[in-house]
């Protein structure tokens, strides 16, 4: 496959111009094709430090494929919107999105690959292709692949320059002091639980989280949250961070008794009455817009609040 692009916004050495913010393979593949003479610069190879300029002409040479290993697999699928260049779905809850250790079959990728007869584009990975971005396995909502190279670059891109918007509806435990607000910390691996991660200055990246209080009482509150960048957990670790963590989140303090001592003891019976209600983070992914990569159209899409979380407002709110 042949990909070309006039370089614009330069600046970044070409390895992360191309696994970022253009080519959107991932690093390590782009510095073996650069190794292998397979990107040229204004017609010539370069070595992967080369920082791209204003008007340079890049080509790359490389073979997109989707290992067999992936296999496609007849699973029902909310499809809520589809044409020749993406998919955009409605996640269940107990889905992890792309094949990884311990999770090799029945995710996302492997329904879609069998859905669409095998037309997902190239990921950044071999086990991803069609992902633009991710949700975790118990977090609900929409969640777009790509089904063309040329689309999942442009989506990709979209991504990372921050033009994606990503509402999500988060219930967390306890009354936020402000309606409205925003958390600015980097997230990175936790420094001890290495599967979780913690707002760290170590080993981290820059993180931001808007949130708008929707319903508040004493006991748990409704959260609209809008993404700007979207590091792995970000949400459930940036509200946990704050004091406020997503009701039923077995990783970041939802299901930790010790919530009590601040939001009333005099909550317990209805605290322990929703962790019944909810078997993971309320947290779901209500809304999500961006630029068609074809058409240029700008394009929304919703997915309803799913049962158990209704169930959960239910409670809060009688």
């Amino acid at each position: 496959m042949r990909w070309e692009r006039e370089v614009k916004g330069g600046n970044k050495r070409i390895d992360l111009y191309l696994s970022k913010g253009g080519l959107h393979l991932s690093r390590n593949r782009v510095k073996r094709l650069i190794k292998e003479g397979k990107v040229l610069v204004n017609g010539h190879p370069v070595k992967p430090n080369y920082v791209v300029k204003d008007g340079d002409e890049i080509v790359v040479e490389y073979e997109p494929f989707i290992p067999a290993d992936v296999e496609p697999e007849n699973i029902p699928l909310d499809i809520v919107y589809e044409d020749r260049y993406l998919v955009v779905v409605n996640k269940p809850m107990g889905m992890v999105v792309h094949p990884a250790k311990g999770h090799l079959s029945g995710t996302l990728v492997n329904a879609l690959l069998y859905h669409t007869g095998k037309k997902l584009a190239p990921g950044t990975e071999p086990t991803r292709p069609g992902v633009v971005h991710r949700l975790d396995k118990d977090t609900t909502g929409l969640i777009l692949f790509a089904k063309e190279p040329s689309a999942h670059t442009y989506l990709s891109g979209e991504i990372y320059h921050r033009r994606v918007k990503r509402v999500y509806l988060a219930i967390v435990w306890g009354r936020p002091p402000l309606d409205e607000g925003t958390v600015n910390a980097p997230i990175g691996r936790h420094l001890i639980f290495r599967e979780k991660m913690a707002v760290t200055p170590f080993g981290s990246r820059s993180a931001v989280t808007h949130f708008k209080v929707l319903y508040s009482t004493k006991l748990a509150s409704i959260l609209k949250v809008t993404l700007e960048t979207g590091r792995t957990h970000q949400i459930r670790v940036h509200l946990s961070h704050i004091g406020y963590p997503i009701v039923g989140d077995p990783d970041y303090g939802g299901r930790d008794g010790s919530i009590l001592q601040k939001i009333g003891v005099e909550y317990r019976e209805k605290f322990y009455n929703i962790l019944h209600m909810i078997e993971r983070q309320a947290l779901h992914a209500m809304m999500l817009g961006f630029r068609h990569p074809v058409t240029g159209e700008w394009m929304n899409f919703y997915a309803p609040i799913p049962e158990d979380m209704r169930r959960v407002i239910r409670e809060i709110i009688r």
